[in-house]
């Protein structure tokens, strides 16, 4: 099982528009940082955690593959804005998107062409087929176990995924006592980190790391990560044995 990380910025993505700080200015690639999203290999099978605005350009990277589910962590534009890019990918037949029913709501009713029915669907338009989850109910994507578990970024419920002894978490600011229980055994944690100063609806670099370590993970990737984090080389220096701050374009063989 390999995760390929196909973008680990925050909302604004890595350089910030308008931004001449050290961490915008850098020449280091480390510190250039798309919209968050991952890909998941397991044997031939592929799934793609979030499918943001930078989508096309993260996939340009990556060989082309059928994908075989697109999950969805909750409906902000980050993290759905390239859905419709996933045109290109209709050579394979419909394409799986995985949400729970408040976000899927909510796409059906910003790109409702996405999601047109079969017998009505013009041509060129991207043929998804949008499937409703719950947290806590596992479902499989070609073999692959899913289980979904709640999470809370700020005040609104999203989903976090666990495959294996693999979690994928971003933007979670909190988390219930109870779904720690869906996380035993996790051995490799990606989870969003998106500064160290206190943040009204993420976590900090610190969060993250009380996080992991209440969990038990062997090994911890930082994603969601805003300019505010600081330099990627000096940063990472910092953390302790078994963290590690995610870029793009990185692939970590999971168990």
């Amino acid at each position: 099982m390999k995760i390929t990380f196909l973008g680990t910025g925050t909302s604004c993505g890595v350089p910030f528009i308008g931004c001449d700080c050290e961490v915008c200015t850098s020449t280091d690639t480390h510190d250039k940082r798309l919209r968050c999203s991952a890909l998941l290999e397991i044997g031939n099978k592929h799934i793609l955690f979030d499918c943001g605005p930078d989508f096309r350009q993260q996939m340009l990277t990556v060989p082309f593959h059928k994908l075989d589910g697109v999950l969805i962590t909750h409906e902000h534009y980050d993290h759905v804005g390239g859905l419709d890019d996933l045109r290109p990918y209709m050579k394979f037949g419909e394409v799986n998107v995985y949400a729970e029913d408040f976000c899927a709501t909510h796409l059906e009713e910003r790109i409702p062409y996405c999601f047109t029915p079969k017998e009505k669907r013009y041509p060129g338009v991207p043929a998804i087929n949008l499937i409703r989850i719950e947290p806590h109910k596992p479902f499989c994507i070609e073999g692959i176990e899913v289980m979904p578990l709640r999470v809370m970024h700020g005040q609104l419920p999203i989903l976090g995924f666990r495959i294996g002894n693999l979690a994928y978490i971003t933007d979670m600011k909190s988390i219930d006592d109870g779904e720690y229980e869906y996380l035993k055994g996790v051995e490799t944690l990606v989870v969003n980190a998106i500064r160290h100063k206190e943040h009204r609806t993420h976590q900090t670099v610190e969060d993250a790391i009380a996080f992991s370590r209440r969990i038990g993970a062997t090994s911890t990737y930082f994603i969601h990560m805003s300019h505010d984090v600081g330099l990627h080389a000096t940063e990472e220096s910092k953390l302790p044995e078994g963290f590690h701050y995610a870029y793009d374009g990185l692939e970590v063989e999971c168990c």
